[in-house]
């Protein structure tokens, strides 16, 4: 038998998925309490920062989210803000524990995925350190990919940004074909699908539809399956009962 080829079938054996998670609202439920508490934090760091009221504040922090991804990057690249203390003002918690949300067997629904795990947000490292401690999820994860990572020399990068991506994937030894992305951005998942990456687009933990008077409507979120989207689940547990092989595109529960 030839060596060279049973080494290469080898390595193909070895090789697995690797997953990459979102944090908030992927892992947990972060529209219960953390992101309402975020966006009142990255309000009031504007309004006190650069002197404006609450409408153009909220203005500025939805709009640079939409621009590029992140508050962050709208601010260090139109206000010249210092990130370090953007960051740490905005996702410090006096007691995190009790405003964390999260599925019941977390850390076993994780341990049962086959294949590394790495996290992948836009979150800064210590608040994912923070949260994912907290969730007894740490050890289960190779590494975590938090936006201070995401920077290419002086320029501030953050998801769905393909170029940071890339770069993330390549420092990671991950190829993109391995990879499956757990995101509840849709966004997110519709740039990095054109990468050759899989996706699942996980609905559980958004937020509640409002209709234009303000109520909760009846309408659920996350309803429908984009073209983009290889699964929907409502779930992490959704993914442990269904695993797909790279050939899999079903829609999922």
């Amino acid at each position: 038998m030839n060596p060279t080829r049973t080494l290469r079938r080898r390595r193909v054996k070895q090789r697995g998925p690797v997953w990459l998670f979102d944090l908030d609202n992927t892992l947990h439920h972060a529209s219960h309490e953390i992101f309402p508490a975020i966006n009142k934090a990255m309000t009031q760091y504007i309004i006190d920062t650069l002197g404006v009221d609450i409408d153009e504040a909220n203005r500025l922090r939805v709009g640079y989210t939409h621009r590029y991804g992140a508050t962050l990057l709208g601010l260090v690249r139109h206000h010249g803000i210092d990130p370090a203390d953007f960051l740490r003002a905005v996702h410090t918690f006096s007691d995190l524990k009790s405003m964390l949300r999260a599925e019941r067997g977390l850390a076993r629904m994780l341990r049962a995925l086959p294949g590394r795990k790495i996290v992948l947000t836009n979150g800064p490292t210590l608040y994912a350190r923070a949260v994912m401690a907290e969730l007894g999820i740490g050890r289960l994860f190779e590494r975590v990919i938090a936006i201070e990572d995401m920077r290419d020399r002086d320029n501030w990068r953050a998801k769905p940004d393909a170029r940071m991506l890339r770069r993330a994937m390549r420092r990671a030894g991950v190829r993109l074909a391995d990879a499956i992305l757990v995101e509840d951005t849709r966004g997110h998942l519709k740039r990095y699908k054109r990468l050759g990456i899989r996706t699942v687009w996980i609905v559980g933990h958004l937020p509640n539809v409002r209709d234009a008077s303000g109520e909760v409507s009846k309408r659920r979120p996350g309803t429908g399956r984009p073209h983009y989207v290889d699964r929907r689940v409502r779930t992490l547990r959704s993914l442990t009962l269904g695993f797909f092989s790279p050939q899999h595109t079903g829609a999922g529960a």
